[in-house]
């Protein structure tokens, strides 16, 4: 018999548009605030690519390419430290998505454990490149993203890359670099829902190896925890984080639900293991 606890959700009703007005979705109902069940048995936290991305100073060019680095920083300071401790005081499973490149993770039990779990990745073969191909790929870093002038601080940062202090994993709790490994995690434990928090909502943990996409695939209903995750912004979005917004919008239309860390962390203090059995 599963334990339920029921928590507060940002909901977004994508519903009804009105075809007779001159933008018909400004009639949807929007974010709204409604509540839904949590299995404590068949649930899991999953904080994905929560990084020590070193001091400003140390990789100036990283922080001018990638700049929510500052707003992830404050995150793992003020809201990871109670989240984690929560998490694990209460026996939810916490799983971490690492990556990045850089193998700061293999000599832990958890991703050992994760790998025996999932066996061998099956390989990717890449499309043939071409001269031209080559060439579109060679003109994006200069025109569009880093910068060529910041490549060389991000390598550097990259080379030394590993878990944030406050988000390192304890014990041997599950590790994955990709879905496999991920799903396997999560096939063992009994979880069907994932709530993500780390960087960034709408890009690392939607699109990398074992974010939302990815374990949509697998069936996994997949979250957020709206004030444990940051969004890459753009110029005309940073001031207001509207890309956050939007990225939250799009788990709440396609993948799971949007939670708070407070909320979550009340309801597991309050349940103390002994929520509601389902009915």
């Amino acid at each position: 018999m599963s334990r339920v606890l029921r928590l507060p959700t940002r909901l977004y009703q994508q519903f009804d548009a009105d075809i007779s007005r001159p933008v018909p979705a400004e009639s949807y109902g929007g974010w709204t605030v409604g509540e839904v069940d949590l299995s404590l048995d068949h649930t899991a936290v999953v904080v994905m690519h929560a990084w020590d991305c070193g001091r400003p100073e140390e990789y100036p060019g990283w922080r001018r390419a990638v700049e929510y680095h500052g707003r992830a920083e404050r995150i793992l300071r003020d809201v990871f430290p109670p989240l984690l401790r929560g998490v694990r005081h209460s026996g939810l499973p916490l799983f971490h998505v690492v990556g990045g490149g850089r193998d700061y993770y293999s000599h832990l039990p958890g991703h050992r454990r994760a790998r025996t779990l999932a066996g061998p990745t099956p390989e990717r073969l890449p499309v043939a490149a071409d001269p031209v191909y080559d060439a579109l790929r060679a003109q994006r870093p200069s025109q569009i993203s880093p910068g060529r002038h910041n490549q060389a601080d991000i390598a550097a940062g990259f080379e030394k890359l590993d878990f944030a202090p406050t988000a390192r994993p304890v014990g041997d709790e599950g590790i994955a670099e990709d879905a496999p490994q991920l799903a396997a995690l999560c096939r063992a434990a009994g979880i069907n829902h994932l709530i993500y928090a780390g960087f960034a909502i709408n890009w690392c943990l939607l699109m990398s190896p074992g974010g939302m996409v990815d374990m949509a695939r697998h069936g996994v209903i997949c979250s957020a925890l709206e004030d444990a995750v940051t969004a890459v912004e753009n110029r005309e979005t940073a001031r207001e984080e509207r890309e956050k917004q939007q990225a939250l919008w799009r788990v709440s239309l396609e993948f799971g639900f949007v939670f708070s860390s407070r909320d979550l962390l009340a309801g597991l203090a309050g349940a103390g293991g002994s929520a509601s059995p389902a009915s």
